[in-house]
């Protein structure tokens, strides 16, 4: 059985859904009270695979809302308590997926080993970043194209390069050979570490980058702050918006640049759920982010074990097998065709995926 942690993107949001499902007195509560409420398993669903294996998973809030980020103690323990449940309803693995993920990372919660008086079992649960890293790549790699660039020439800039998901597309993108590969992000020395490690790409500020890059791939989120001026932008230019929240497209609107959602991906056919009604989806009944589907993907495969976890742990090998499953289980990455309809795929012609 598979489980995914989500959120509300927005706390007045979350009051509207709570009160679609019924749960009234969230509805009418304040922020204080959502910040003491604990997470609720609020839908269970069956997956069937287009190879047709069907799997049954389950849908937790975390009863989290981005308002309570800066209430460091409170995002904590939403998330510990998040995965408790998931862990206590015998859940074999779970993703974290928005920010839970990050707040997970970001305050280490690996150093909680113990909730209440569970003790948490880390291989219950993943980040779902190698799949994520994966299908940015794959977007990367069908839509650049598109837009006639040849991406053996292009010029690639990952904003956020040193970060978990960052750093596995920078190890993609120059095992694909991109042209040039221009690495940004706030802190100097891990950009110099990854430059080191990969033995090639340009540090850049993040101005300059824009400036060169036919394609900016953002795996970092925007800050509110930030004003991206269009004009400097080559044209036509390939934005991946694989941060989170979502928010690339209304920053860098223009003619000639072209803002695709990262890190999305779409089923092969309705899955007959409520979850993704709050993430705004295109399509909410097939669409959802590339992180939840790895844990779908790893019951699939029935390997029930923390596939990404800790930073700058993601793998190409890894990555490879993760795609491979993605394919075949009937997963396809947004595109840049009408609608962001998904790229056609035939999902039985990848490889088996091998236990990682």
């Amino acid at each position: 059985m598979f489980g995914l942690i989500g959120h509300s993107t927005s706390f007045e949001e979350a009051r509207i859904k709570a009160r679609s499902l019924g749960y009234d007195e969230y509805a009418d509560g304040d922020l204080d009270m959502w910040c003491a409420a604990p997470p609720q398993l609020v839908e269970e669903v069956t997956v069937t695979s287009a190879t047709g294996k069907t799997i049954r998973g389950a849908y937790i809030d975390s009863v989290f809302v981005p308002e309570m980020l800066r209430r460091f103690k409170t995002a904590k323990r939403k998330v510990l308590k998040a995965m408790e449940l998931a862990q206590k309803s015998g859940i074999d693995i779970t993703a974290l997926g928005g920010f839970t993920s990050i707040i997970f990372e970001d305050l280490n919660l690996l150093r909680e080993e113990r909730v209440s008086a569970v003790q948490l079992d880390w291989q219950r649960f993943t980040t779902g970043n190698t799949h994520t890293a994966w299908v940015i790549c794959r977007q990367v790699e069908i839509n650049a194209p598109r837009l006639g660039m040849d991406l053996a020439t292009a010029k690639v800039a990952v904003v956020g390069a040193s970060g978990d998901i960052g750093s596995a597309v920078c190890r993609w993108l120059q095992r694909r050979g991109v042209g040039d590969l221009l690495l940004v992000a706030r802190r100097p020395q891990p950009l110099v570490d990854l430059q080191e490690s990969l033995g090639s790409g340009r540090i850049l500020p993040l101005d300059q980058a824009l400036s060169e890059a036919d394609v900016v791939v953002w795996v970092a989120s925007l800050p509110q702050s930030l004003q991206i001026d269009t004009a400097t932008l080559r044209k036509p230019c390939l934005m991946i918006d694989g941060g989170y929240p979502k928010n690339l497209d209304s920053r860098a609107a223009a003619e000639g640049v072209h803002v695709l959602k990262g890190g999305i991906v779409e089923f092969w056919q309705d899955i007959g759920w409520q979850m993704m009604e709050v993430a705004e989806m295109a399509r909410p009944q097939r669409q959802m982010f590339a992180c939840f589907a790895e844990a779908m993907l790893l019951d699939f495969e029935d390997i029930h074990t923390n596939f990404s976890w800790g930073r700058n742990n993601i793998t190409l090998e890894a990555m490879d097998l993760i795609g491979a499953a993605s394919l075949r289980h009937g997963f396809s990455a947004l595109a840049l065709d009408s609608d962001q309809a998904p790229e056609s795929a035939d999902p039985t012609a990848a490889p088996a995926l091998a236990s990682a």
